[in-house]
């Protein structure tokens, strides 16, 4: 799993990132009672919003931390958004996202680095 600044983790499975937002991130917000994940086909570059997450305490764009077009974005979330609060970096997934260059994913974050970042806020 790699880790971006603004707190999004992906997980790459051949060349399709798994994108969520970490446990960090999720317990900032605090309750999550909305989210809107992307459309499959979407294609987005490193960096754009695409997707926004809603919380008792703010709203959030969600940043892709890679480029590529969306394969799938996590449904479920629409009938139950606190399941980011539960599992952020499991079943609270946002999209799927077929990448266009591996190399993003290689400049991300590790755990470690990700934890070192968050020892610094």
């Amino acid at each position: 799993m790699r880790f971006t600044k603004d707190h999004e983790w992906v997980r790459l499975e051949g060349d399709v990132a798994t994108v969520g937002i970490s446990k960090h991130a999720a317990d900032a917000l605090g309750d999550v009672v909305f989210v809107e994940t992307p459309e499959a086909g979407k294609s987005f570059n490193q960096g754009d919003s695409f997707a926004v997450v809603e919380s008792v305490k703010a709203a959030s764009d969600v940043y892709a931390p890679v480029s590529g077009e969306v394969v799938e974005g996590n449904a479920a979330l629409a009938s139950a958004p606190e399941t980011v609060n539960a599992d952020p970096e499991g079943e609270g997934w946002f999209a799927k996202i077929k990448i266009s260059d591996a190399s993003q994913v290689e400049a991300l974050m590790d755990q470690a680095a990700y934890d070192a970042f968050l020892a610094t806020l």
